[in-house]
């Protein structure tokens, strides 16, 4: 079983790879998701995405993500979010919801990387659209420094849009300075965006088992097409 799980990983990351990233829809630029579950906990979560200067919109993004989320059992994840977004007039609308399910694959420091699965399914709140995508985590720690690699390939389809299927890739790389301060480096690859960036992240521990985790980060496009400039921020309470 060991000698199978070195082969098939490594393999699906070359298929990805190989197939190239194709121009997906919607935000690149987002998380980056770590292959852990912790068995027993609970979190709330807010993102927020503020992008100037995307081709194609007639005014900037404004996103926010509200999400709740528990452990099942020590190795699955599951987070269920309403996902809204601001627009040029400051009206705030609830434009999507989304079921996220989160599986630890291998312990940490079991083979050469540690390994995780996420599948995502999003559903347009006006329209008959939908989105199921499957993500691959993958980290690797080297002293004080990790590496994380998310590869998605998702499938859209529904009456209101095109059936088309697209894939992501989405790389950190972090230093953990302390547990409170951790710098990073982002890339991302998807439709219409190219981009990479610093982050800085960490958590704060609030007794027992309650921590604030807490994210920032902002992405410059370094191609014609994609958006100039990415903030992004993350807060996540966890009991």
């Amino acid at each position: 079983m060991r000698s199978a799980k070195k082969w098939f990983y490594p393999g699906v990351i070359a298929l990805v790879i190989h197939g190239g990233i194709a121009q997906a829809d919607g935000v690149v630029i987002d998380k980056i998701y770590h292959p852990y579950v912790q068995p027993l906990e609970r979190e709330l979560e807010w993102r927020a995405i503020w992008q100037n200067q995307q081709p194609g919109r007639p005014d900037d993004l404004q996103l926010y993500q509200l999400a709740y989320g528990q452990a099942i059992g020590d190795r699955w994840f599951a987070e269920v979010y309403l996902i809204g977004e601001n627009s040029s007039e400051g009206s705030f609308e609830v434009e999507a919801y989304e079921f996220e399910l989160q599986r630890q694959l291998t312990e940490q420091g079991e083979f050469w990387a540690d390994w995780g699965l996420l599948l995502e399914l999003e559903k347009e709140r006006d329209l008959d659209a939908w989105e199921f995508s499957t993500g691959l985590l993958v980290e690797k720690e080297w002293g004080r420094w990790s590496g994380t690699a998310n590869l998605f390939l998702a499938y859209e389809w529904g009456d209101e849009i095109a059936d088309e299927t697209e894939t992501k890739l989405n790389l950190q790389f972090r230093y953990r300075h302390s547990r409170s301060l951790e710098p990073a480096l982002e890339f991302y690859s998807g439709e219409d965006t190219t981009g990479i960036g610093p982050a800085i992240m960490g958590r704060v521990p609030l007794g027992g088992r309650k921590q604030l985790g807490w994210e920032a980060g902002a992405i410059f496009g370094i191609d014609s097409d994609s958006p100039d400039t990415t903030l992004r921020f993350l807060l996540e309470f966890e009991f």
